[in-house]
């Protein structure tokens, strides 16, 4: 037994010293800087304690990227999931083509979203304003990227187009073990097709319910390259979510990298908080 120990040990070794090197050491970095003056270039820093996170209650920008960020969370969380869930549904009915519809909707998964959003760019500012005209509809005639409004739900469409998939996989792989021979014995005592999802198929894949409500919730708060890609937090600062915020105050304006080092704690402990309430309450509703 030590001995197999050991080797699996020896395996996993490389991939722990490489988590270690570019993701545990870095983020015990992180709350080091968060704590100082550093600009990320100038080795000469200096520890100045709470400052930089006195600062962030009085920072009006970031604050609302907060506000919009959990805007953007909470519509993710309920549409990504609902969506993934009756995809899969729906292509478990299928039996020749399940496989071409499985690929066709995971796709969009493959690509980088920061090419997404350059393609989507152009179909929101060139494809639809064209179709629009030819089809005289002000429905399709607006500013896509241009007005609050339809930004916002520019960003959710192709959110959802990028990340759809993933979860749909998961919803499948769920659905494919469930019993069926409980929902067969169900129909057999006359229920309905929506009692056998309610009161089978539900319980049964609430496991993947709560991973696909993790992982939405993980890739929500993080979401960068989709908004970088349509709006770079535009127009004005109305689409800027956290991580693009915490981006551009340590690249893009003043260098402070300690300063958006403590914005970066600040969204870690918002993830962690929810994730963990959000675990908490799916777990008492999983059933054996």
């Amino acid at each position: 037994m030590k001995e197999k120990n050991k080797s699996i040990t020896l395996f996993i070794l490389p991939a722990l010293l490489f988590y270690a090197v570019f993701t545990l050491a870095p983020a015990f970095g992180g709350i080091w800087y968060s704590f100082t003056n550093f600009n990320g270039l100038n080795p000469n820093y200096e520890f100045i304690g709470l400052r930089n996170y006195e600062m962030l209650i009085k920072d009006k920008n970031f604050i609302n990227s907060i506000l919009f960020t959990l805007r953007f969370v909470g519509i993710m969380v309920i549409l990504q999931n609902i969506i993934a869930l009756i995809l899969a549904l729906l292509i478990e009915t299928r039996t020749k083509t399940k496989t071409l519809f499985r690929t066709l909707v995971f796709m969009p998964n493959m690509l980088s979203m920061i090419i997404g959003g350059f393609m989507w760019m152009f179909i929101f500012t060139r494809a639809l304003p064209y179709i629009a005209n030819i089809l005289n509809s002000e429905a399709l005639n607006v500013s896509w990227i241009g007005d609050p409004k339809y930004s916002f739900i520019a960003i959710i469409i192709v959110s959802l187009w990028g990340g759809v998939g993933y979860l749909m996989i998961i919803y499948v792989a769920a659905l494919q073990g469930v019993a069926k021979n409980l929902k067969e014995a169900a129909m057999i005592d006359g229920a309905n097709t929506f009692q056998v999802f309610r009161n089978i198929t539900l319980p049964a894949i609430m496991p993947a319910i709560t991973i696909g409500i993790f992982v939405t919730l993980n890739n929500s708060f993080k979401v960068f390259d989709v908004v970088y890609s349509l709006t770079g937090g535009g127009p004005g600062r109305s689409t800027q979510v956290i991580a693009l915020n915490i981006f551009e105050e340590a690249y893009s304006f003043n260098n402070r990298f300690g300063y958006a080092s403590a914005k970066s704690m600040v969204l870690f402990l918002i993830v962690f908080v929810v994730t963990l309430i959000q675990l908490i309450i799916m777990r008492r509703k999983e059933v054996n």
